[in-house]
């Protein structure tokens, strides 16, 4: 019977339990059992082979270093390493490098004539509902829209009360998305 036959039968906590002992061989047992899930977490997000096995090292590297981190009466074993698996891939991903540098990026512009005679349309009405909306109103859109100050960085700015800047800028809202329904 060879040492890893006992250990089969042990839990994931009890083992989790005797790797905060320094038991290598329990180590190796949480592996066997994990290691298929932790690597198949891992390449379905990063899409690398190589990257899936660099995580599936640290995230059994990190229950080496600290297998408190897991608690048993929060919920499995399994679920958890795939969390962790299914995070640091993320991040990974995250800190990669664009495929290809910027200068080879090619981008095909074309003009859109009825795209920017929309535009310039609806920057028109809203030009002219805005002039038509009460000095108080439209400066609190414009210092929240233009400027991008909260509702308490224009209150603080104006003097005026809270509630007063809140509804000013929704009443002006609305008065613009009335503008765009006819």
């Amino acid at each position: 019977m060879s040492p890893a036959e006992p250990r089969a039968g042990l839990s994931d906590a009890a083992l989790v339990a005797a790797i905060r002992s320094g038991k290598e061989s329990a180590m190796a047992e949480l592996y066997d059992r994990y290691s298929g899930v932790v690597y198949s977490v891992s390449l379905r997000v990063l899409g690398d082979t190589g990257a899936a096995e660099d995580v599936l090292q640290e995230v059994f590297l990190q229950l080496w270093r600290n297998p408190d981190l897991f608690d048993s009466s929060r919920g499995n074993l399994a679920p958890w390493l795939a969390v962790i698996a299914r995070n640091r891939s993320i991040d990974g991903l995250r800190k990669r490098r664009p495929e290809s540098d910027v200068e080879d990026v090619v981008l095909s512009v074309e003009p859109d004539m009825a795209g920017d005679a929309d535009r310039a349309m609806a920057m028109n009405k809203v030009r002219v509902v805005l002039g038509e909306m009460p000095a108080a109103q439209r400066s609190a859109l414009e210092m929240a829209y233009f400027e991008g100050l909260s509702h308490s960085e224009i209150s603080a700015k104006t003097g005026e009360p809270l509630g007063t800047v809140k509804t000013r800028i929704r009443t002006g809202l609305l008065t613009l998305r009335k503008a765009f329904e006819t």
